[in-house]
């Protein structure tokens, strides 16, 4: 059950951010999800390298949207060039 529950919330991370972000990106439901995953599990490694999260404690769902904001604007920036 706790795959589902990833990709869920994953899925809703992903579309957050993707509400936040400038621009229009054109992400079906598996990028949106993929998105929202690597920004949890980004956040959990960036929390954890600054001593904000037990090395087995996932980041928050904040933490996660603004590191899939971040990934997502550096898509953009990549992909522009």
């Amino acid at each position: 059950m706790g795959i589902i529950w990833s990709i869920i919330i994953g899925f809703l991370i992903g579309v957050l951010a993707k509400f936040l972000h400038p621009g229009k990106e054109n992400f079906g439901f598996i990028a949106t999800t993929v998105l929202g995953i690597l920004g949890s599990v980004g956040a959990a490694f960036v929390g954890q390298q600054l001593g904000w999260y037990a090395p087995d404690e996932s980041a928050g769902f904040f933490a996660s949207v603004i590191m899939a904001v971040v990934l997502l604007f550096a898509y953009t920036k990549i992909k522009s060039k």
